[in-house]
């Protein structure tokens, strides 16, 4: 069977073949646009190599070649402690530098470096009443000059005992009767190896007693009293408005022991408060 092409068949025929023949034409040039695109992209890839590799290759400072981080080991020793505001005419002393380097040991690491303490307040220099202190540190916190600071409490009894605490925060009465401070507080208690000698660091044994989490009755300030650490009607430290007479029991707040020479109930000889 023969087949036959008409003119109009001839003409539609030459119509489809100049349609093919653009068509491939733009899927070549769309295919030679890809590969200049990627031709690009590698010249930009390798353009970036090249800069990474040219800041390799920049030469390091010489001076800082044998330079190195600093271990603890390597820290430059603690400055001495300086104790400041002991007036000419007061004679008992009750914080030496013996004493304050042991407690140094447990304070917070941003007071460790604190080489200057400075008295507050001094039972012999500012008289026997829990308002005066109270009065006295107020005034610390009014100048605002307490903020990052710490205290330390220290207290000598009748036997020659020395003890106290570290508080975070001011004694000051709270109008809503709560306890306060935080896990940064410790009591503790010193006493001396030899009794002829100072209490200096050959001669001291120094014990520490930190916050144990088992309760939050850390600092509590009334216009009667002040106790700090608290179980079950125990107090760490109790002491009363006339600054004269104190008690100190096994409480959970610290885990502590006993802390004066004359057992829970004791006089109170000396005690002062200073700012680290």
């Amino acid at each position: 069977m023969s087949t036959t092409t008409s003119a109009s068949d001839r003409r539609s025929d030459k119509s489809n073949s100049d349609s093919f023949r653009k068509n491939v034409s733009r899927i070549k040039k769309l295919f030679k646009g890809t590969t200049g695109s990627s031709s690009s992209s590698s010249s930009v890839s390798s353009s970036r190599n090249s800069s990474r590799t040219s800041l390799n290759n920049i030469p390091t400072n010489p001076h800082n070649m044998n330079k190195t981080v600093p271990e603890d080991d390597d820290m430059p020793p603690l400055r001495p402690i300086t104790l400041k505001g002991y007036t000419e005419s007061t004679k008992n002393h009750i914080m030496t530098q013996g004493t304050a380097e042991e407690i140094r040991t447990l304070l917070p690491a941003r007071l460790t470096v604190t080489s200057t303490w400075q008295l507050l307040y001094s039972l012999e220099q500012h008289g026997a009443s829990l308002n005066s202190l109270y009065r006295i540190l107020k005034d610390q916190k009014d100048k605002k000059i307490y903020d990052k600071n710490g205290y330390v409490l220290i207290i000598r009894d009748a036997h020659g005992g020395v003890f106290g605490a570290y508080v975070n925060e001011i004694f000051q009465p709270h109008e809503l009767k709560r306890y306060y401070g935080n896990g940064e507080c410790f009591l503790w208690s010193v006493e001396k190896v030899s009794s002829e000698a100072e209490f200096d660091h050959s001669n001291i044994r120094f014990k520490g007693f930190p916050f144990t989490g088992l309760n939050d009755y850390i600092i509590y300030c009334q216009f009667n009293s002040i106790s700090i650490g608290s179980s079950e009607g125990h107090n760490g430290i109790w002491i009363d408005r006339n600054l004269m007479h104190g008690v100190t029991q096994r409480c959970d707040t610290f885990g502590n022991d006993v802390l004066s020479k004359e057992g829970e109930k004791f006089k109170i000889m000396g005690l002062e408060v200073w700012m680290v």
